[in-house]
């Protein structure tokens, strides 16, 4: 894994938590995007070579409505960057980590993804980012 690529942050309402973020990390979303195999909008903030993904479910039985409804608002993932994403889930699986089902697939900002089930990971959701160039 060569660095945290972003932080995902499940959030009720988009429109609120932009306005929220905007102000707290002093810059604009810069880039929103739906990904309607998973039910979520999101919304993309950098802070220096930090990223944050805000994500708000798209309907009631998505995994981030699902996540709300139980957990409410806050971390819902860490993301790390991988250079081979295949590569990278068979090492992870040699060493005993769980794959979710139906991964890896695209996701949100250009990126292939995969996640690795949280019970393996101490209860954090894991995700895998490769860029598609």
């Amino acid at each position: 894994m060569d660095k945290i690529e972003h932080i995902g942050i499940a959030v009720k309402d988009l429109a609120v938590s932009n306005t929220l973020f905007e102000k707290l990390l002093g810059v604009p979303s810069y880039k929103m995007e739906e990904v309607a195999s998973e039910g979520v909008k999101t919304s993309f903030f950098k802070s220096g070579p930090n990223k944050i993904e805000l994500l708000e479910a798209t309907h009631a039985d998505s995994a981030i409505a699902k996540y709300l409804e139980k957990k409410g608002e806050g971390i819902h993932h860490i993301a790390f960057a991988v250079d081979d994403l295949e590569a990278e889930i068979k090492r992870l699986e040699g060493e005993g980590f769980v794959v979710l089902p139906g991964f890896p697939k695209n996701g949100a900002d250009n990126k292939r993804v995969a996640f690795l089930h949280p019970k393996g990971t101490n209860g954090v959701l894991t995700e895998l980012c490769q860029d598609l160039g």
